[in-house]
């Protein structure tokens, strides 16, 4: 981290506004970049760009390493002959505010598959090495996650564990059979992946040629259905049918009296110490590949995590359990040098979890949204900060600023007025001017916050499993006024 003051905006290429029923990271990606230099902004902050599953949450992919294909711009496809301009028309949820997730998937899979056919058919010499060489840059992870994919596919989506026993527990004989029986499968998902990849890449660089960084998301524990867990049983509290004997949560929260039963499978620390790590240094190597910096989710799981018994239907069952601490950290810097990295220190916060964050010298987090109601001491308050802070007005996980002042008792209304002279009319860009103006060294915005929208463009709410993921930009709201103004406020601050 660089250490000078800096601000950004928050927003998921999925919900860029353009004409494919879910934003991608074609021509509008490079014009929302473009809408961000103009605004003064030195971040781009992202969630998991992974391939997303049931609930479409980037939280629970599919892998994580591998890239979501419904990110893959299509346009780009038409300007290399790999699609005819026709095919882009008629995308399910055109131009509007909601992804339709049921009707856009099979839409853009069938085009990909079209441009697949015509790459084989008619890839340039160049373009065939292309591909040759990234899948020999990255079949350490490549490989099995194409193999993974193709097969989730032949069992029409079902869980790994469903699969038949030999595949399920990935004895040699039986992967030998699949790799040849679903050799072009296999040659398809890896050809998604070296699209996204490759327009990733791309963009990334257009990015930082204008000097803004992109902030990724690496959440610390992965889904049960990916190829992860499927490649790596070992490394997880696994029974021997393949079933998660514990899972991660958290304890009753601001989000929820009950806690939150996340469901993912917990780490074997025990083991991935024997193995050096190794997964985990993959992990981050690939990530860095495609961002700036890392934001770690849930860091404080590295000094203790809860851990739920999996049969338990709720989280208050559970218990804290000690994480690897700084140990992980050292190993993947040993390899990979100094890391990047924003430590998501939100939620119960212990004094081990400060002091593993200091010993390392991550930065943390603040968010506005949580500071109010109580008294001076709060260390969301602004005037509590220090300058290794990442500040957000609100996160992915709440609810926009404006939605969430209009659900406010007049008590707490009141404590935000006094204290920012906020006025209702204007509490998103008050919000967004305290950020700005705070001590933490980063500011980082929600788009939606940007745009001042209420409630109805709430991205997530944290143990809802359906309708979350879903809001989308319009292209008239990428207003160059809006991001003059933006860059006014950012250069009385001195986040230029």
């Amino acid at each position: 981290m660089s250490g000078r003051r800096v601000s950004g905006v928050l927003l998921h290429p999925s919900a860029l506004p353009g004409s494919g029923g879910i934003g991608d990271i074609g021509d509008m990606a490079y014009r929302f970049v473009d809408w961000l230099a103009t605004a003064k902004q030195r971040r781009w902050q992202i969630m998991p760009l992974g391939p997303t599953s049931y609930g479409d949450s980037p939280y629970a992919g599919l892998s994580a390493l591998a890239g979501n294909p419904l990110l893959i711009s299509l346009e780009q496809l038409v300007q290399m002959g790999w699609l005819d301009e026709g095919a882009l028309v008629g995308a399910p949820g055109s131009n509007g505010d909601w992804i339709d997730y049921g009707a856009i998937i099979p839409w853009k899979l069938t085009r990909l598959e079209w441009a697949f056919a015509r790459f084989l058919a008619h890839g340039s010499a160049d373009q065939r090495a292309a591909f040759a060489r990234f899948c020999d840059e990255q079949h350490a992870w490549l490989d099995t996650f194409a193999l993974f994919a193709a097969l989730k596919e032949a069992y029409r989506g079902a869980p790994w564990n469903r699969w038949d026993a030999a595949l399920a527990r990935r004895e040699p004989t039986a992967l030998a059979e699949a790799r040849q029986r679903l050799a072009d499968r296999i040659r398809f998902q890896q050809f998604l992946q070296w699209l996204f990849f490759s327009q990733w890449a791309a963009l990334r660089q257009y990015a930082n040629e204008r000097g803004i960084q992109i902030i990724g998301d690496l959440p610390i524990f992965v889904a049960f259905d990916s190829a992860d867990v499927w490649a790596n049983p070992d490394i997880f509290h696994l029974d021997d049918a393949g079933n998660p004997t514990v899972v991660a949560g958290v304890p009753p929260d601001y989000f929820s009296p009950t806690g939150q039963r996340w469901g993912n499978p917990l780490y074997r620390w025990d083991r991935l110490a024997e193995r050096q790590y190794d997964w985990w240094i993959e992990r981050f190597r690939v990530l860095l590949q495609l961002v700036d910096i890392v934001r770690i989710d849930h860091f404080r799981g590295f000094a203790a995590y809860w851990e739920v018994p999996a049969m338990a239907e709720t989280a208050l069952e559970g218990r804290w359990v000690p994480g690897p601490g700084a140990a992980l950290f050292e190993a993947v810097q040993d390899r990979l040098g100094s890391l990047p990295i924003i430590a998501e220190d939100l939620g119960l916060i212990t004094p081990d979890v400060e002091a593993l964050r200091r010993q390392l010298g991550f930065p943390g987090m603040a968010v506005l949204q949580f500071a109010w109601g109580g008294d001076a001491t709060s260390n969301y308050l602004p005037h509590n900060y220090t300058h290794d802070l990442v500040v957000y007005t609100g996160t992915h996980d709440n609810d926009t600023t404006v939605g969430w002042w209009s659900t406010l008792d007049e008590r707490t209304r009141q404590h935000v007025r006094d204290y920012l002279g906020a006025r209702d009319d204007h509490i998103a860009w008050d919000f967004i001017r305290a950020a700005l103006m705070s001590v933490a060294d980063t500011a980082i915005i929600p788009m939606q916050d940007v745009l001042g929208l209420g409630s109805w463009a709430r991205l997530n709410l944290p143990g809802r499993a359906e309708g979350n993921w879903a809001w989308r930009m319009r292209r008239d709201q990428l207003s160059f006024d809006l991001a003059h103004h933006l860059a006014y406020l950012t250069g009385l601050y001195g986040r230029v």
